[in-house]
């Protein structure tokens, strides 16, 4: 019986990275075992536990887009912690492409993903890349919160 457990971060990049197929198909399946059973997971969204609640994420994720792709442009991994800055390049099915920018804090137990905890900011990223709405929603953040 194989097991599956994260040993290092060169095996893990190899895993995430091969999370999004050349065609832009997003394909979980190999790395979803390296997940445990009593995964929590949380972002700006939703808060997620366990693998069949996390396992439904990915799939409606995949649903969603017509187009998926993911660069991690750092990453470090301190004990039983790994941590990445990543974009996501998400192309929804009506809509141009709008990357996303983000950093995950994943924690390990037993060389499985215990806890995934991802930080971006979703509107801000995706009014970015809308001509008309950059310049209004910045500004809305500026007053309201800078």
């Amino acid at each position: 019986m194989e097991t599956h457990k994260i040993e290092d971060l060169d095996q893990f990049i190899r895993l995430w990275t091969s999370i999004y197929t050349d065609q832009g198909k997003v394909d979980w399946s190999h790395i979803l075992p390296y997940y445990h059973e009593n995964i929590f997971f949380k972002d700006c969204i939703q808060e997620i536990r366990g693998i069949e609640e996390f396992t439904a994420m990915t799939e409606r994720l995949t649903g969603r887009s017509k187009n998926l792709s993911f660069l991690i442009h750092s990453s470090a991994m301190v004990e039983n912690r790994i941590y990445m800055e990543w974009e996501m390049i998400i192309a929804y099915k009506k809509y141009p492409s709008s990357s996303v920018y983000g950093s995950s804090r994943l924690t390990l137990e037993d060389g499985k993903i215990m806890e995934q905890r991802d930080y971006y900011d979703l509107w801000g990223d995706i009014f970015d890349n809308i001509p008309f709405m950059h310049k209004r929603y910045r500004r809305f953040m500026k007053k309201k919160f800078g």
